[in-house]
């Protein structure tokens, strides 16, 4: 985990409790069973497994999906940004230099790309980390401010 270092900026593209709601959520995705993959056998003869294929998972993946491409245009380089940070590739005192790249590097829509990345809630919480913020105490409950 990084060091608190006071002297780094804030954030101000996007706010901290908006990435821990996504670190939540995406702790709840990565949680969750797949199921069976889906293929070409009989239902009845593969003891129904076929069934379970996504049926949990895929309400907290549209849901966090949703949630990220509501997101505004700096918000969503501030966490591609953020995400960056948090892997390595940059340092927590080069936010900006991060941001741009976001901005100018946008290939893939931020929810995918986000999403294919299966070390997402660590990473973020490491980048919070590196500004000072944490989700130890983040409540996602039904009446949370996001």
């Amino acid at each position: 985990m990084r060091t608190i270092d006071e002297s780094n900026p804030a954030m101000p593209e996007i706010n901290p409790q908006k990435v821990c709601f996504i670190v939540a959520k995406a702790r709840e995705l990565l949680s969750e069973d797949e199921g069976a993959r889906p293929d070409a056998s009989n239902a009845t003869d593969d003891g129904e497994r076929s069934i379970l294929t996504d049926a949990a998972y895929g309400p907290i993946r549209a849901e966090l999906e949703q949630f990220i491409a509501d997101l505004d245009e700096d918000e969503a380089a501030a966490l591609v940004a953020l995400m960056w940070i948090g892997r390595g590739d940059f340092e927590a005192k080069d936010w900006e230099d991060a941001v741009a790249q976001a901005r100018e590097r946008r290939q893939t829509p931020a929810p995918h790309y986000l999403l294919g990345e299966p070390l997402l809630p660590d990473y973020l919480e490491d980048a919070l980390a590196a500004y000072g913020h944490s989700c130890r105490d983040f409540d996602n409950g039904p009446d949370a401010e996001v």
